[in-house]
């Protein structure tokens, strides 16, 4: 399956932003999807996860009541909204998918593809 993220961009703290994550080549209702991302110097974060069967989520506790992870199986696309952002959040942003599985999948080893990631910066 191919993924392809977008709507990244430059803000200020407190803003909003919504990435989508689009797949093709799969059944992408069959795959449990996730968010990570990765700042500078650091290692690569679990954002959050939404499950292929159950819909539903399960995020990371650095954005918790923050973010909001859903999927329009309709459309192949899976989105993570993004509310009152902080420079902490600076990072490329990754989509990522795995096929089926009934658990919520937090580390990057689990899924089994990538997209190529968004780059989201947030100014003070």
């Amino acid at each position: 399956v191919q993924l392809q993220a977008s709507g990244g961009g430059l803000v200020q703290a407190g803003d909003s932003l919504r990435l989508s994550c689009v797949a093709s080549g799969q059944s992408f209702s069959k795959f449990s999807m996730g968010w990570f991302r990765q700042a500078p110097g650091k290692e690569c974060e679990f954002v959050g996860t939404i499950q292929w069967s159950t819909g539903r989520t399960y995020n990371g506790g650095s954005v918790k009541g923050r973010f909001t992870i859903s999927r329009d199986n309709a459309k192949n696309t899976v989105y993570l909204q993004m509310n009152s952002l902080k420079p902490d959040d600076t990072a490329v942003y990754y989509c990522a998918a795995r096929y089926s599985g009934s658990l919520f999948y937090i580390r990057a080893s689990d899924y089994d593809y990538w997209g190529q990631g968004t780059q989201v910066t947030v100014s003070s």
